[in-house]
């Protein structure tokens, strides 16, 4: 029986306007009712899952910044800060590529530059809690993740994951999370190893867990699961790799497959 779900935001639970899909409410209530677990796993802040899904703040674990941050009830269950040394490297290559807007993700907020402003509607979608920063040095925080926007281009894939990849690839996690984004974290940090942390942490086992994504960055979670689901519109990467496959997130492919579960028993 599975006992725990997590899921994707952006591409995945989410339709393509951000918004939540109709019945979910009415799908947590029925999962309370049964004792399954609810996990959101996103490479989006804390603050920014909170925003989305306050209402179950003592409901949920959180599973934010890609695996680097997990919190239940307000506590932390889990983190992976970066060295400082690290994050000004990485920072400088980064926009030695050009075009390319860096956040600096703590546990108390995001940090962003003033270059950010005409972009920042983009930035706040996903870091709520954000400050501007002249310098980064003068940060007061721990850092979990280093995230890297192409505003512009929308071309992160080609030309920005290639280069961090080539650059800190042996030493840190590098995830490709959009179009838009590249996460750089600490080597080994990902979805996959926070959901192990968390199974270990509840006393749930993979078998005992459903997972759903559509994009690279969360490639890992779906082999520290046996019910891995690809939504229909995932990269094709995820799409070989995951067990099952959901409808679309337009077509609230989430909701769909859950509802499959408990007609099949496995909830």
């Amino acid at each position: 029986m599975i006992k725990m779900i997590m899921s994707d935001m952006d591409g995945t639970l989410l339709d393509n306007e951000g918004n939540m899909p109709e019945g979910f409410d009415e799908t947590i209530e029925e999962l309370r009712k049964r004792d399954v677990l609810f996990v959101p796993a996103s490479g989006r802040q804390y603050y920014a899952l909170l925003r989305e899904m306050g209402k179950y703040a003592d409901d949920f674990i959180f599973l934010a910044e890609n695996g680097t941050y997990v919190k239940y009830r307000g506590q932390e269950v889990f983190s992976s800060p970066m060295k400082w040394s690290k994050i000004h490297e990485i920072v400088a290559a980064a926009e030695g590529i050009g075009r390319v807007y860096p956040v600096l993700c703590g546990k108390k907020q995001a940090y962003v530059q003033p270059k950010w402003k005409p972009y920042i509607r983009e930035a706040s979608m996903y870091f709520p809690r954000y400050t501007f920063v002249e310098d980064f040095s003068r940060i007061d925080d721990e850092i979990i993740k280093a995230a890297f926007c192409d505003c512009e281009r929308a071309q992160a894939e080609e030309l920005v994951y290639p280069v961090m990849k080539e650059k800190f690839g042996r030493d840190f996690q590098v995830a490709l999370s959009s179009n838009y984004w590249v996460d750089v974290m600490n080597l080994g940090i990902n979805k996959g190893l926070a959901v192990e942390k968390i199974q270990e942490w509840m006393g749930i086992e993979p078998e005992e867990c459903a997972c759903f994504g559509d994009y690279l960055n969360d490639e890992q979670m779906m082999h520290s699961v046996y019910y891995s689901y690809a939504m229909a519109n995932a990269h094709p990467k995820i799409r070989e790799i995951a067990r099952f496959e959901a409808p679309s997130n337009e077509e609230h492919g989430v909701l769909v497959a859950i509802q499959g579960m408990m007609e099949q028993g496995l909830i």
